[in-house]
């Protein structure tokens, strides 16, 4: 399924010991108890678990004891998930969003239901006439029951603003901000609280530190950027605030391992770099 930049995989929880990256979305299905680090943020799962990555994030999966998962991974020249935001609203929600959790439990029936989709892919011939509808459709079912799955979850995670409405106005500030601004004490000066306090509740709601925070935000954009417009880099380092192009990629390439013109030629231009030309 090359061709297609699809396909389904099993394998062994100790392939992702070493931290792993590449240019594609991947949707990984396991059971177990261990730790899931994405871009050095690090996470606790435990039971039936579905876990979603989107291209040259680094990750890295821990568990005291072996176990078979399963990998969907899909490029974004096979299924462009800004493209299809109107059928399955993943994007954000599932994948490129810097504020939730990339991971969730599901039931026995969710997890089995998803898994038995793997399986059909797993089953198609990519030769046959049909096959790349067959399997996008497959892939938008999985998605969709994601998200439906995953969107429970949020309610309570906004309950957290009502004991710190500090986090949820850091997050605010942050979207505002985070061009200009890359320093923690800036936000936490915002806020009226010290840059240590702030550290401390960030980090206990989202697994990671205010200075993570606002370096993710500043590489998602730079991501979307590169992936959905055809600007030249040049152009987009200095929309970034970058004081040039060889600053922009030393400071991309540190947080995701490539540099800006290797994560275009690997993840390709979206097609709405175009239809919003």
């Amino acid at each position: 399924m090359e061709n297609l930049h699809f396909s389904v995989v099993q394998k062994r929880r100790s392939d992702f010991e070493k931290i792993f990256s590449d240019a594609y979305y991947h949707v990984f299905l396991f059971e177990g108890t261990g730790k899931i680090t994405v871009d050095f943020a690090e996470y606790s799962y435990s039971g039936k678990t579905v876990f979603f990555t989107s291209p040259f994030q680094n990750i890295q999966i821990l568990s005291g004891e072996d176990f078979t998962l399963q990998m969907l991974s899909f490029h974004g020249d096979f299924y462009c998930i800004e493209y299809h935001k109107k059928e399955v609203a993943c994007n954000g929600l599932l994948f490129n969003n810097i504020y939730l959790f990339p991971h969730f439990s599901l039931d026995e029936q969710t997890y089995n239901e998803i898994a038995d989709y793997f399986l059909k892919i797993s089953g198609v011939n990519p030769s046959e006439d049909f096959s790349g509808a067959v399997l996008r459709s497959y892939l938008q079912l999985i998605l969709a029951i994601c998200s439906r799955v995953k969107s429970k979850y949020l309610p309570e995670k906004e309950l957290i603003s009502k004991d710190f409405p500090e986090l949820k106005n850091f997050q605010n500030l942050v979207e505002v901000h985070y061009l200009k601004e890359k320093s923690p004490a800036f936000y936490a000066d915002l806020l009226n609280i010290s840059p240590n306090t702030l550290s401390k509740k960030i980090k206990a709601e989202f697994c990671k530190t205010p200075s993570q925070i606002i370096q993710e935000r500043v590489i998602l954009e730079a991501k979307k950027q590169i992936h959905l417009t055809r600007k030249p880099m040049k152009e987009i380092a200095a929309e970034l605030n970058f004081e040039d192009e060889y600053y922009f990629s030393k400071y991309f390439k540190k947080h995701t391992g490539v540099s800006p013109t290797q994560f275009r030629d690997e993840t390709g231009i979206s097609v709405v770099a175009d239809l919003y030309r």
